[in-house]
């Protein structure tokens, strides 16, 4: 989530269709219904349609709507750790700068047209089982992010950044449900605020 990535969807550039790999294509289309309608809602035939693909092809790629869920949630992953990759590439040893660019992005993001909230907290609440494909994909990323919260605040000596990483995930959560509920404009400001306040209070 650099500056330029700060307004991204992480949705794939617009590029013509007929260069782009069927697979992709399939992706791209289950990110847009997936997200709208909820994973659930939206069949393969859906996907199919918009597509303008046969079932065969379809199912050629994924043989099974599961193994879509999973790639579509995939390579929202990607995207976000290469979001955090760029970011700390920017600022270098500017760990609170990190911090406040991660905060705006994320508020970006909530003010983005037809946002609806986290892709990993909509799709956890879809499968509930901890064993589905799903929701290990989601528990996985969750548990990278956490580790990279975790290590900016060990660059900065920041004790107990263990417990404090999971509070700074729950403040992240509750943003991104902020956004899509309330004033999505304050949410870059309280984050950033809430979050110093957290780390400042628990290093004192």
């Amino acid at each position: 989530m650099t500056r330029a990535d700060v307004t991204a969807t992480g949705d794939a550039a617009q590029v013509p269709v007929d260069t782009v790999p069927m697979r992709e294509r399939i992706i791209d289309a289950a990110t847009q219904l997936f997200y709208a309608q909820g994973i659930r809602a939206v069949s393969a035939e859906k996907i199919i349609a918009l597509v303008g693909i046969t079932k065969v092809t379809f199912y050629r790629h994924f043989p099974s709507k599961d193994d879509l869920i999973v790639a579509y949630l995939q390579r929202r992953a990607a995207w976000e750790r290469d979001s955090i990759l760029a970011v700390r590439q920017m600022v270098g040893d500017d760990v609170p700068s990190a911090f406040r660019i991660i905060a705006e992005a994320i508020g970006a993001e909530s003010c983005s047209p037809g946002f609806r909230g986290c892709p990993f907290i909509n799709a956890a609440a879809e499968y509930s089982d901890p064993q589905h494909p799903v929701r290990q994909v989601v528990d996985e990323h969750r548990r990278w992010f956490k580790r990279a919260i975790e290590e900016l605040l060990i660059e900065i000596d920041v004790a107990n950044a263990s417990e404090i990483a999971d509070e700074l995930v729950m403040l992240r959560d509750g943003a991104m449900v902020s956004g899509y509920l309330s004033d999505p404009h304050t949410v870059a400001r309280s984050l950033y605020n809430a979050g110093r306040a957290i780390i400042e209070f628990r290093s004192s």
